[in-house]
């Protein structure tokens, strides 16, 4: 077994126009003040690192980590969710998806793929530069128009959906293997890879490739009604990274899991701060410690009833509470000792 670190924040949904939430400096110590002891970090926004220049430079890096150290912090993982989203999107989300790069490659789906796969070598670089092991990400989407078979899907779209998928992904997979990093693909809804099954696809068509693992937040599992327990029991060896987030899941007469055309706050699925909603944090932070996953308990706010900075402060209680130092003996150890295999023989009445 092995103790599960944290508590640590996910900054993304933090970072504002406003003080502290508008600098790396800002966030470390609004952090560090509220207790957390790492943070997981986006990489699209400047404000907090320049990817490129993390891959190129050792130096950079060094004093990155410095600084983030100096407010007794520690990097926990980069984060490449928007960048992993945009290797593979389908022409239906073309024109949405746009928004997340830069205005040269706009209306440009080629160019903006081949900028987010680059996007992903420097993040490999630039992780093991940062002595870090895992990574953070999306897998992106071919086929989740197709999700619902109507029309029916034709034979032998989902195999080259996830052929296709695999093979964009294979250089990104080989470079971070070169570089000693885990990636770590948020199993999530509208992804290609969203629950067990599809987890498995992408895994045979990428030849079982070593650094495939997964980021694991049971909120999204809620949603779907998927047992996120057992899940654990499936995929534990695989499970690198975790985010801290709660859902709930209450279907009416009306909505169910179809239900996104509602705003947030009226949908059967929402999320929630952790302890909020419906997930069974206790059980989930057992099956980890017990599996022995080493990873941060990453806490990611996304919730449609409480602000982010009650979300965030509450956040580091809930998830130190949660965390279980592992033990190291039995409970029953007193009554143990050295074996005597002449005294076993008696107690079996064996002669």
């Amino acid at each position: 077994m092995k103790t599960i670190k944290g508590p640590a924040v996910f900054l993304a949904q933090f970072m504002d126009e406003k003080a502290p939430f508008n600098s790396l400096d800002g966030l470390c110590k609004w952090a560090s003040d509220l207790g957390y002891k790492g943070i997981q970090m986006p990489t699209l926004d400047p404000r907090l690192i320049d990817l490129k220049k993390a891959a190129e430079s050792q130096t950079y890096c060094d004093e990155l980590l410095g600084k983030i150290n100096s407010y007794g912090l520690e990097l926990t993982e980069l984060s490449t969710h928007i960048q992993g989203q945009l290797v593979a999107v389908h022409p239906a989300h073309d024109i949405m998806f746009d928004v997340f790069v830069p205005n040269q490659l706009k209306g440009k789906p080629k160019e903006r793929t081949a900028w987010a796969v680059q996007e992903m070598k420097n993040a490999a670089v630039a992780s093991k530069r940062l002595k870090l092991k895992a990574h953070a990400t999306f897998s992106g989407s071919l086929l989740w128009p197709m999700m619902h078979p109507w029309p029916q899907q034709p034979k032998g779209l989902i195999q080259m959906g996830f052929k296709e998928l695999a093979d964009r992904w294979l250089p990104i997979l080989n470079t971070f293997d070169e570089n000693g990093v885990d990636v770590c693909y948020e199993v999530h809804p509208v992804e290609d890879i969203h629950d067990g099954d599809t987890f498995e696809r992408f895994l045979a068509a990428t030849g079982n490739h070593k650094r495939v693992n997964i980021l694991y937040d049971p909120s999204h599992f809620v949603l779907q009604q998927l047992d996120y327990i057992s899940y654990i029991d499936h995929y534990h060896q695989f499970i690198k990274a975790f985010h801290v987030k709660d859902s709930e899941f209450n279907p009416t007469g009306k909505k169910g899991t179809f239900g996104g055309y509602n705003d947030w706050k009226d949908r059967a699925g929402r999320y929630r701060s952790p302890g909020d909603g419906q997930v069974d944090f206790k059980k989930v932070f057992s099956k980890l410690t017990e599996y022995g996953c080493d990873v941060w308990a990453v806490l990611e706010w996304e919730c449609v009833v409480k602000s982010p900075e009650q979300g965030a402060k509450e956040g580091v209680a809930f998830i130190s509470n949660h965390i279980i130092e592992a033990t190291t003996k039995s409970f029953d150890d007193f009554a143990g000792g050295e074996t005597n295999k002449e005294q076993l023989r008696k107690i079996l009445g064996i002669q």
